[in-house]
């Protein structure tokens, strides 16, 4: 599964401007961080007892979108695991149970179904007497017919899985014009209980066959193969899917909708035959189908080689869907994706989903063919999936990608290690859904990352191939991934694993220099509060700098406090201890201004260009030229993202070469070839203050980027030029929620009553990951309004404040409304809104912010 907050919208917080992030508005207040960070202390989880084994489900099911029920004839073959069994626990949670059936068939081929006496006072598990007592030698079929009425349950969820209902219907009346009416399910962790009765343990698997009944109008996806599509004399259609690889329940799933369907294919192979890839899209987004995936055949191939283990399952499609509960979910061969994977062709110049992409795909060996035997080892699955993305980014786009993408993960887990600090492996949590956090993501990546460099890539990759093909179609524990890279090695790795996956927190380094004639030496510090974090044993590599030259040295630390020393002819030009940045954790490490300019030009590495031009990056260092011409180098530099954040140190900048600087400035934000680079071009400009009517922002207009046409149109009516209306209703319709929210901004700052059916009209088609933004600028409008349009506003926000499937969406609106608490009515309002909150999450957000 693909975390949500890797994916969503920076969020704005309260006002217009604040540059506050959604991570940074959930995060601990100051008496959090001031006691530290914290562990969970829950009881002990082991892996689900395996009282019966289940082989194989067949499922049965037509749906009643009025009342959102599922009517289902589930057929589900167990076995005892070991011990004789006489008494059988199937998972089922808010069913309607018709009956429970043994199911035996004669030697005339006939079926027949023997009821069975169960128990279902709880409405969770069905517990069924057995007619006689079967041994692990035994298999025996039963049927199960029952109604799932999953919308009907108590709600649950986390931040990662915003609900657990397992089977949604999407605009299930048609009542909203402007979504398509859709089911599909999501079944991690233990969801899909709630729409087929099964074991819902992630240390099951099972083959399966689903026969979906559908009005004959609607596209079915599901795991494996589509066998048949059979009409039936009422006009419904009963398509017939089929896997015949066993997997975990949680993957299982299906999909109902109109979708447009792009097929791709890749050849066969020595090791697999050909492969049917495919695309699941809403109809207008079919032409962009392609390029939204279409570099999944090579994704396949590329991670058969890297894992070498070739992909075993029967296809490989995704899916896009509304209103989806996470991020996208590795369904097995049948990936769901939220909405906002679907861009048309301008929308991706500025940047595609291959990080959601691959991560999904990466789970079909790490998590769909091996899978955690439990969700205290999530890791397993997730910090391969995330370590994936670095992959292909490194294989795609180069290691300076990769290493911005790494470097992205490392902060995100140390954000959060500012609140919490766990294991990695930990069985101790309160809520299995807790293990859906950075640790076992971001943090569990780098540590692969970490492993990868003390083994070295081919002992690191073949270990990997060992693990895959010895637990395929199988579960594991950590103990399996360990005793993999032991046997490849050679190596006792206990050290390693013991540290990073099964104790807390991270390392926190300080490195102190020291030139002494003839040498110099290293103080090196391990901060890291070591009653519950490790004294870390950590080979790292250092590399010295002196005549230009460079000399790498590897090193072990494995103290609190460690000297090293190294023989040099001179004082070095610079040390960079932890030299290819592996350490998991903060390393300070003090560099004057000319060891960072020397490191930006002679480091050639993504985190050391980084640091340099971000430490110097206060307008005072700009006074000295090295620096400076440094830092206008670095606006030419070959990545990117080096490129964007020189320009952005120069905005508000009015010293030494203005011109020059303004001129390359320019000149990367009409010509560079990164549409990000050129938008920073543009918002650099516009802070200058004789640049108001720079004709650029005019011309930037017609740039081929939404991201550059939305910085430009604010640039340009922000002077409020002649033709200001004019444009702004040439860009008021433009499908992009950043292009609208500036024509928004700009009508914003109007009190003219006719433009309040506009912002209206927009909130009701615009995507949830755009309206969180747009619901800010709306606000704003309403401030400037009269108290009567403030009224006619309040309804409406409390619909979406209490209804809207997005939570960030429901807490914009929230927000929107404390700006009319002048309103009767408003006040009161909003703490029903607060107290009527089911989201776990975002109850915990409205306790932290109900003042404002």
């Amino acid at each position: 599964m693909f975390k949500f907050i890797r994916n969503s919208v920076i969020l704005l917080f309260l006002f217009i401007g604040s540059d506050r992030t959604w991570a940074q508005t959930t995060r601990g207040g100051d008496a959090d961080r001031k006691n530290g960070p914290t562990t969970s202390q829950g009881a002990y989880n082991p892996s689900r007892t395996l009282h019966h084994d289940l082989i194989h489900t067949r499922l049965d099911l037509n749906f009643d979108w009025v009342r959102q029920w599922v009517h289902g004839v589930a057929r589900l073959r167990f076995k005892p695991h070991f011990y004789p069994q006489n008494t059988l626990e199937v998972d089922a949670k808010g069913f309607e149970i018709k009956g429970v059936y043994l199911l035996d068939t004669l030697q005339t081929g006939e079926t027949v179904f023997d009821t069975l006496n169960y128990t279902y006072n709880d409405r969770q598990k069905i517990h069924v007497l057995l007619p006689r007592t079967y041994t692990r030698a035994d298999t025996f079929d039963i049927q199960i017919v029952y109604i799932a009425k999953p919308n009907e349950r108590p709600l649950g969820g986390s931040v990662a899985i915003t609900e657990d209902k397992g089977l949604y219907f999407i605009n299930h009346d048609g009542a909203e014009p402007n979504k398509p009416r859709q089911i599909w399910t999501q079944g991690e962790t233990e969801a899909n209980s709630c729409w087929f009765p099964t074991i819902d343990s992630p240390n099951q698997k099972m083959t399966q066959e689903i026969y979906l009944t559908v009005e004959n109008k609607y596209r079915t996806l599901s795991n494996g193969r589509l066998m048949s599509s059979t009409l039936n004399q009422d006009n419904s259609r009963t398509d017939y899917w089929r896997q015949s690889l066993p997997h975990a329940p949680y993957l299982a799933m299906v999909a109902v909708g109109d979708f447009a369907y792009v097929k791709d294919s890749l050849p066969a192979t020595n090791e697999r035959g050909g492969l049917e890839i495919s695309y699941f899209v809403e109809p207008a987004y079919e032409s962009s189908a392609r390029a939204i995936f279409g570099r999944t055949p090579e994704m396949v191939e590329f991670f058969e080689k890297k894992f070498g283990v070739p992909y075993v399952w029967e296809k490989y499609s995704q899916i896009a869907v509304r209103d989806f509960v996470t991020g996208a979910m590795e369904n097995t061969s049948a990936t769901v994706h939220g909405e906002t994977v679907q861009m048309d062709g301008r929308q991706l110049v500025d940047g595609n989903s291959d990080d959601v992409i691959s991560h999904e795909l990466a789970h079909h060996w790490f998590g769909n063919l091996v899978t955690a035997e439990s969700w205290a080892n999530l890791p397993l699955n997730e910090a391969f999936a995330t370590y994936a993305e670095y992959l292909w980014r490194e294989h795609k786009e180069g290691v300076y990608s990769a290493d911005m993408h790494g470097l992205d993960d490392l902060n995100q887990y140390l954000a959060e290690s500012e609140t919490k600090q766990e294991p990695l492996i930990r069985y101790q949590y309160t809520d299995r859904e807790q293990m859906f956090d950075s640790h076992s993501y971001a943090k569990g990546g780098r540590v692969l990352h970490l492993l990868r460099r003390i083994v070295g890539d081919e002992a690191f990759f073949e270990s990997l191939t060992v693990y895959l093909k010895r637990h395929r179609f199988k579960t594991a524990e950590l103990s399996d991934l360990r005793e993999a890279f032991e046997e490849v090695t050679g190596q006792d790795l206990n050290w390693f694993f013991n540290q990073w996956f099964l104790k807390p927190g991270h390392a926190v380094i300080k490195v102190e220099k020291e030139y002494k004639p003839g040498s110099v030496q290293l103080t090196v510090l391990q901060q890291q509060d070591s009653t519950r974090t490790p004294i870390y044993r950590l080979p790292v590599r250092v590399d010295l700098w002196v005549k230009g030259q460079k000399k790498t040295h590897e090193v072990v630390i494995d103290k609190a406090k460690q000297t090293l020393t190294f023989p040099v002819d001179q004082r070095p030009d610079l040390v960079l201890f932890d030299a290819d940045h592996r350490i998991v954790g903060t390393v300070e490490q003090e560099k004057n201004k000319p060891e960072l300019v020397f490191q930006f030009y002679h480091a050639d590495n993504y985190r050391d260009k980084y640091e340099s031009i971000t430490r110097l990056e206060d307008k005072s260092n700009l006074i000295d030229s090295t620096v400076r011409h440094m830092m206008m180098d670095a606006m030419n530099d070959k990545f990117w993202k080096i490129r964007q954040v020189a320009i952005g140190n120069f905005a508000e900048y009015d010293g030494y070469e203005f011109a020059e600087v303004e001129r390359i400035v320019q000149s990367k934000a009409r010509n560079d070839a990164k549409s990000l680079v050129r938008q920073e071009g543009i918002n650099t400009l516009a802070s200058y203050a004789d640049n108001v009517n720079d004709p650029l922002f005019r011309e930037a207009l017609n740039d081929t980027s939404y991201a550059v046409v939305s910085s430009a149109l604010d640039a340009y009516l922000l002077s409020k030029p002649g033709d200001a209306s004019e444009i702004a209703a040439r860009f008021e319709n433009v499908p992009n929620g950043d292009i609208v929210t500036a024509v928004a901004n700009f009508y914003a700052s109007s009190t003219d009553t006719s433009r309040y059916s506009w912002f209206i009209h927009k909130m009701g088609t615009m995507k949830s990951q755009d309206l969180y933004n747009f619901l800010q600028v709306f606000g704003k409008y309403l401030i400037r309004s009269g108290s009567d349009t403030q009224r006619q506003a309040v309804p409406m926000l409390e619909v979406m404040a209490r209804t809207s499937p997005a939570y960030f969406v429901r807490f914009g609106a929230y927000q929107v409304l404390g700006l009319l608490q002048d309103i009767e009515g408003v006040k009161s309002m909003r703490k029903d809104i607060r107290l009527s909150e089911r989201d776990p999450k975002l109850k915990e957000m409205y306790e932290q912010f109900k003042d404002f």
